[in-house]
């Protein structure tokens, strides 16, 4: 009798490459990762400052990644192979947000959430795709927002808005390219987290009821953790009713 697959993967050798490790929801899903036993491979701008999360020295290695340089993501990528033997998931977390309205903002603004948002994890996703595919079983995360789902009100950075939901975009598009070889992609939406990326911007959940970044974390590792047969493309996290989810 042939056994049932597997209700999870277990995360024991499972190498996790993460962006933005260092602070708010990229500390809090390194630290959920490793009690999880996943054996992660941060991509960072503060080398020291990631040295510093009190995480596994023998399942973490820390590499120098820059959002802005087009050179450095594949650098991180060959590197965590190199160290790991093995790449198995993607965490694109790393993530600005400034105010770009009709009204406020400036160009560089603009093109530097492109930058960061889009254009870092797309890079990403290409350098470290050839490396999934060859486990059967990769994962890839991107971190979006309620935002790249809809526009809530006036208050929103259309900036902001429009880039989360290219990002949403980018993953149906990592989901169809890596699907054949077990690669599943999912664009994780959540609504306001309780970091300092929030503060001062207008018309967000007040502090009480926003998501924490632990809650947030837990579900990163489960997605990584769901077997090829369950595949969620798009979740979205809502701290507050809205008629749209």
């Amino acid at each position: 009798m042939a056994s049932k697959p597997a209700a999870t993967i277990g995360a024991r050798g499972r190498v996790v490459a993460l962006s933005g490790a260092t602070r708010g929801l990229g500390a809090a899903i390194a630290r959920r990762l490793a009690a999880d036993g996943f054996t992660l491979a941060l991509g960072v701008r503060e080398p020291r400052a990631a040295a510093k999360l009190g995480l596994p020295r023998t399942r973490t290695s820390i590499h120098a990644f820059d959002a802005l340089d087009p050179d450095s993501a594949s650098r991180w990528i060959a590197e965590a192979v190199k160290r790991h033997g093995r790449l198995d998931a993607l965490v694109n977390n790393a993530g600005i947000l400034r105010r770009v309205t009709f009204e406020e903002g400036s160009e560089a603004d603009l093109d530097a959430m492109w930058a960061v948002n889009v254009k870092a994890p797309f890079r990403l996703i290409r350098a470290a795709l050839p490396h999934l595919r060859r486990t059967g079983t990769g994962r890839i995360v991107n971190i979006a927002s309620t935002d790249g789902k809809r526009i809530r009100d006036t208050s929103v950075s259309i900036g902001y808005a429009m880039t989360k939901h290219a990002l949403v975009a980018l993953s149906q598009a990592a989901k169809l390219a890596g699907w054949p070889d077990g690669v599943r992609a999912t664009a994780l939406c959540p609504g306001a987290i309780d970091t300092g990326m929030l503060a001062g911007l207008p018309g967000i959940t007040p502090g009480p009821g926003r998501l924490r970044p632990e809650t947030v974390a837990e579900i990163v590792s489960l997605l990584l953790r769901l077997p090829n047969t369950a595949t969620i493309a798009e979740l979205v996290v809502n701290t507050r009713q809205e008629h749209s989810y």
